[in-house]
């Protein structure tokens, strides 16, 4: 049944900042929208060097939903690091690690954590990371049920392995599969029930 809400899940490329107001000579989602109404903002935010999926809407109820600590519901990341983890870090990354936001310590609440092999299909960044022969790399799926400011690289620089590339693949059970970098995708229709449904146990 059609909406009376709109929905709009975007591919939110590097270096593109999670607002309208323009920035300078830095790129917005204004960029990427036309046309599009007024009330109608991004729900949290991408980091401008973070990648992938961001929802936007005119649906105040489920915007506060999924930004109230109250409610959790899983984003989940794929994660470049640098080095390879081992299961100690993986243990950490899963089972509440050390955290500093606003300037105090936070304990992560559960997490899911797992090493990619082999490495995700993506689409190319530009720029590229920076590639160092003598330093090995790879790629972690990361799932949360709760968003602190820059909440991954924290967590992964806290268990030893700084974060070289971040994309938020999956919000509920929306994911950027199919996607490319700058996609949009509408949506008229109730999602609430899809986004706060469980993949994973945390």
């Amino acid at each position: 049944m059609k909406s009376m809400f709109d929905y709009y899940f975007f591919y939110k490329p590097f270096q593109v900042l999670s607002q309208f107001s323009e920035a300078a000579d830095k790129k917005t989602l204004k960029d990427f929208f036309s046309n599009i109404k007024k009330e109608v903002y991004p729900v949290g935010r991408l980091d401008y060097d973070s990648e992938g999926l961001l929802l936007l809407t005119n649906d105040k109820k489920l915007n506060h939903l999924l930004l109230h600590p109250a409610f959790s519901h899983e984003r989940e990341y794929w994660v470049q690091v640098e080095g390879i983890p081992d299961n100690a870090a993986l243990h950490q990354l899963q089972n509440h690690i050390v955290i500093h936001v606003n300037g105090q310590d936070y304990t992560t609440k559960k997490a899911y954590a797992s090493i990619m092999n082999p490495p995700p299909e993506i689409p190319e960044r530009n720029p590229p990371i920076r590639f160092r022969k003598n330093i090995p790399t790879s790629w972690l799926s990361l799932t949360l049920s709760e968003g602190k400011n820059r909440q991954v690289r924290k967590m992964t620089a806290a268990a030893g392995y700084p974060t070289l590339r971040l994309i938020r693949h999956r919000i509920g059970n929306f994911t950027t599969t199919g996607m490319q970098p700058g996609d949009i995708v509408h949506i008229r229709r109730e999602i609430k029930q899809d986004l706060f449904r469980k993949k994973f146990l945390l």
